[in-house]
């Protein structure tokens, strides 16, 4: 199987959901329609010429200023073909929400809920999205680009000293 192959299949079948492709160290990258997202997903999994059957990683990003803010990256691999695909949806900041393939691919699920805990993108249809890093009582989401940093100055050799002398346990 190679790439032209993927993508004929693909553009015959979802025309209309194939929002953009780029071929990346050897990998094809394709962008999807949000709608489309969990049909396209199907395809390639029951589809006999493709089956992509393993769904490798899946992660969010966050693309501070760009529209859409957020896109949801998959990476599947057909076992049965020896090769790989990588699907991309996009979010806006103002819905980051992207359907979810966790009852497609049991891989997804974690790995769908890391990415609403760490980045706030929310899985639509995801049998128990919480969180999974950080505590239950966290607020907001710490991978976002603009979420605060602690400013807290990190102490080394050269400013142990002063950073120590303003902690509290350096009091007496």
């Amino acid at each position: 199987m190679n790439n032209q192959t993927v993508l004929n299949s693909i553009r015959e079948r979802f025309a209309q959901a194939v929002l953009g492709v780029a071929e990346v160290r050897g990998d094809l990258n394709i962008t999807l329609r949000r709608e489309a997202w969990v049909e396209v997903a199907r395809f390639f999994r029951d589809e006999p010429t493709l089956r992509y059957t393993f769904l490798e990683n899946l992660c969010g990003v966050d693309y501070l200023g760009r529209t859409p803010r957020f896109e949801v990256v998959v990476h599947l691999v057909s076992i049965e073909h020896l090769h790989r695909i990588c699907l991309k949806v996009g979010a806006p900041e103002e819905d980051p929400c992207v359907p979810s393939l966790a009852l497609l691919f049991p891989t997804a699920n974690y790995q769908e809920r890391e990415t609403w805990d760490l980045l706030g993108i929310s899985f639509d249809g995801h049998p128990d999205l919480c969180r999974i890093l950080m505590p239950d009582d966290w607020v907001g989401h710490p991978q976002r680009k603009d979420y605060p940093l602690g400013e807290e100055e990190v102490a080394f050799t050269f400013n142990q000293e002063r950073i120590y002398a303003q902690k509290p346990f350096a009091k007496e």
